[in-house]
This record gives structure tokens, C-alpha cells and sequence, in this order.
């Protein structure tokens, strides 16, 4: 079993004191979306689960606890930009702070497990596709021999999130400024040893050399395992998205980040109710089981298969 901690929040960032409790309870209870009572009891414990993969923005909260994954393998998935405070609320500074932060998990775990997100790429007057050039190699010098791969994506405009898109100016990304920011941003990868992919996206940029990627990548779990493992496509996920199946243990409307192109919140209003429900002892993320909740203990296993040799490489 893979575990997502998480597309749906920053559980490093804010939820680390909770997700350790978990580690050492070796389960977690959790909610499905679509039916709030269904409710699923998680064995996460190190026989079952061959890789952790970690979303974040802001890793340091879990930073001190690190040496607690000893028995598990695992990478992050860090999304870094070039956005201001009025993009990303709560995003400390770039420059001084989170570019040090993704240097020393670099440092501690080793760069082939940190993945460097540049995403979503958005167009309004003052992050153009110039702005985007600039600010990408900007990063992607500071980065360099700290990540072998960067993750990009363009701005998927959800219905939930139109409002704040209009009050930012932000438009839909015309198909010309996506092959302008594919050919310079390949260029830069490039230049600094970087593998470059992009995440979930319909349009084909192979002729730039960027391929469709695989956030949660079998091919890097296998490596970073040193195991083969077996299992498909994550039906859970949209059509173009590659990701290998994994079980996501976060929940919608928790992540305080604030960044205004989230798909995950409904409104700052919910996030601030709903986080007042986080107890870090709880089995289940910002919530606790409730009367009215059916517990199912889902059935879940490891998927490897068997040692890698040299000659898979």
C-alpha cells in the first residue's frame, strides 16, 4: 500500500503532531468524502505500507520527528513558486525561508526524494509568462543539487475557486503561453540537471522533451524500496492524472495555507471551523467518530514483489 499524506491538506506543515500519533497507534480512521459517516479503520503500519508519500509547502513542523519514519520508506512531494502573499496566504517567504527549509530536508533524507513543485502555473498581469521564466530559474539555481526533478501543471479553473480567480484577474491559460513556458522551463531544467514533468495535463509537450508524469511514481518507490511492487493506475483520480493507487488519509477543508487556487477548501470560513476540531490524539483528522458513523476496517496489504537488480536499471 502507498499512503498520500496528502492531496487533500498539508499534513506536515500543520498536521505533523497528529500524523506521528498515528505512526505509533499504526492506524488512522478515515472519512470518505462522498459519505461523511462512512468511516475507514487503516492499518498503516510498517508491514503494509511500502512508501509515504508527503505533499507539503512547509515540511519544518515535521522536521524534528523525522528519525520517527525510520521504519518506513518515503519521499515529499514540495511545491515551491514564485507567488506572493496575495497567491499564498500563509506561505512564508520564499527566498529566506522556504528555499533554506526544502535545502535541509534535502540534506537530511537526499535529493532524489525531495520532488520540487512548481504548480499551478497561473496568468494574470503580474505573474506573466515572462514572471514565470524568471522566477522558475531563480528557484531552480538555488535548487540546484538539492532535487533531481521538478512537477509542473497549469491552473486546472474549478467552479469553487472562480471567484477568487476574477478578483486576481486570472484568466485560462492560452495553449501558445503553455508552449512558451514548456520550451524556456525545459531549457532551465536542463541547464541545472533537471528532470522536468508535468502533472495531470491533456496537453502533450513530448516534443519538448517534458513527459506526462507520475506524482506518486512507481518507478521512484521501486528505487527508493529497492523492491518491485505491483498495482495500477489510481481510479480515484482524473483521467489524465498517472499516479499509481494509494490510500490518502487527509481531509477536504483542513489546510490553512490560504492559497487562493486551492481546490481542496471550500472557503476560509469552513478551514478556520473546521481545524477547531483538530485534536492531535484523535484517530481521525479534524474529527472525531461520531454516533451516527459506520466503521469499516479496510482491507489493505503491501504490494511488493521482489528485490530489484542492476539489471532493471
Amino acid at each position: 500500500m502507498i499512503l498520500s499524506a496528502s492531496r487533500r491538506t498539508d499534513i506536515p506543515c500543520y498536521y505533523s503532531d497528529w500524523f506521528f500519533h498515528r505512526i505509533a497507534d499504526g492506524h488512522v480512521y478515515v472519512r470518505n468524502p462522498m459519505n461523511i459517516h462512512q468511516v475507514s479503520k487503516i492499518n498503516i503500519s510498517p508491514d503494509v505500507v511500502d512508501c509515504i508519500v508527503f505533499w507539503t509547502k512547509n515540511p519544518q513542523p515535521m522536521l524534528h520527528l523525522i528519525d520517527e519514519l525510520r521504519n518506513y520508506k518515503y519521499y515529499f512531494q514540495f511545491t515551491l513558486t514564485g507567488y506572493g502573499y496575495e497567491i499564498e496566504k500563509n506561505i512564508p517567504n520564499k527566498k529566506e525561508v522556504m528555499i533554506p527549509i526544502f535545502k535541509n530536508l534535502s540534506n537530511i533524507i537526499g535529493k532524489e526524494r525531495v520532488i520540487w513543485r512548481y504548480d499551478p502555473i497561473l496568468i494574470n498581469q503580474n505573474y506573466t509568462t515572462e514572471y514565470h521564466i524568471k522566477a522558475f530559474e531563480s528557484i531552480a539555481k538555488e535548487l540546484n543539487g538539492y532535487t533531481e526533478k521538478v512537477v509542473i501543471s497549469f491552473i486546472d479553473m474549478y467552479t469553487k475557486i472562480s471567484n477568487n480567480m476574477k478578483m486576481l484577474g486570472i484568466y485560462p491559460i492560452q495553449h501558445n503561453d503553455m508552449l512558451i513556458l514548456a520550451k524556456e522551463l525545459k531549457k532551465i531544467s536542463d541547464s541545472y540537471n533537471l528532470t522536468i514533468e508535468t502533472c495531470a495535463e491533456q496537453i502533450d509537450l513530448e516534443k519538448y522533451g517534458i513527459a506526462h508524469g507520475h506524482c506518486i511514481d512507481q518507478n521512484l518507490i521501486e528505487k527508493i524500496i529497492g523492491c518491485r511492487i505491483s498495482g495500477t493506475k489510481d481510479k480515484n483520480q482524473r483521467q489524465e492524472c498517472g499516479c499509481y493507487e494509494s490510500i490518502d488519509i487527509g481531509a477536504y477543508n483542513t489546510c490553512k495555507n490560504g492559497c487562493n487556487y486551492c481546490y481542496a477548501n471550500y472557503s476560509s470560513d469552513i478551514v478556520t471551523k473546521t481545524a477547531l476540531c483538530y485534536d492531535p490524539l484523535s484517530p481521525i483528522l479534524c474529527s472525531n467518530i461520531l454516533p451516527d458513523d459506520k466503521i469499516s476496517e479496510r482491507k489493505v496489504e503491501s504490494h511488493k514483489l521482489s528485490q530489484i537488480s542492476i539489471f532493471d536499471y
